[in-house]
């Protein structure tokens, strides 16, 4: 019975981890298409001091400021500090697996890296963001003033404090994450749609088949299906 409930928590994780990457992908390539043929890719050596970068970094877009001399203060999400003291192995790039496991655990902090740290092997896109706000960015000296000054550790929120929260706020004064628009936007589309009532139904009655009927299974069974059908 053991390996039957495994098994079935495995498919239903399996099923959701690809779910929520079609999704993401979706959602985050269309943002960065919106304004492809207004972006800006840079030769490295032509950044400037203050200047707003981004880069593709799996699931979302990334980025950060760039302070000169091949290097980019970033806020990143990280699991390892919560991990180990070990400062040589939490100032060694971050990967994607660190980065999705700090994003669970919301656990970031703003840090310093090398260029070819920040890309990870994409290409950099530099001040793209001018074109999609339109707003009036601060001098470029203020900017990379301001990122300096936010260095060190920092609680992460996806809807509140992402990297374009604070590339934003740095470069503009005010900060605003057009990624996390884009993705509540979506979520509103899914929790209206009449199909998610349909789906979550079908997913509580073969949770209940698998499971049995017990208060952990019929009751999000019940209340998951009609929270979205009384939303939609």
């Amino acid at each position: 019975m053991l390996q039957k409930h495994q098994k079935m928590f495995d498919s239903l994780t399996f099923l959701f981890e690809k779910v929520f990457l079609f999704t993401n992908l979706n959602l985050f390539c269309t943002i960065s298409t919106d304004g492809d043929k207004n972006a800006n890719y840079f030769d490295w050596s032509s950044f400037k001091r203050g200047d707003l970068l981004e880069v593709p970094r799996t699931l979302f877009i990334h980025f950060g400021i760039y302070l000169g001399d091949n290097k980019v203060a970033h806020l990143m999400p990280d699991i390892l500090p919560a991990l180990t003291n070990d400062e040589r192995q939490i100032h060694n790039v971050v990967t994607n697996k660190r980065l999705l496991l700090g994003v669970l655990s919301k656990i970031a902090s703003i840090r310093i890296d090398t260029l070819e740290d920040f890309a990870y092997g994409s290409n950099i896109i530099v001040n793209h963001m001018d074109n999609i706000l339109q707003k009036q960015q601060l001098p470029n000296e203020e900017v990379a003033r301001r990122a300096e000054k936010l260095v060190g550790a920092t609680p992460y929120s996806l809807l509140w404090n992402n990297c374009e929260h604070f590339v934003t706020y740095c470069r503009y004064g005010q900060p605003v994450s057009l990624q996390t628009d884009k993705f509540c936007d979506v979520l509103k589309r899914i929790i209206r749609d009449q199909r998610s009532f349909m789906l979550t139904a079908i997913l509580g009655m073969i949770s209940i088949l698998y499971l049995g009927l017990a208060p952990s299974t019929t009751l999000p069974t019940i209340l998951i299906p009609f929270t979205l059908w009384m939303a939609s």
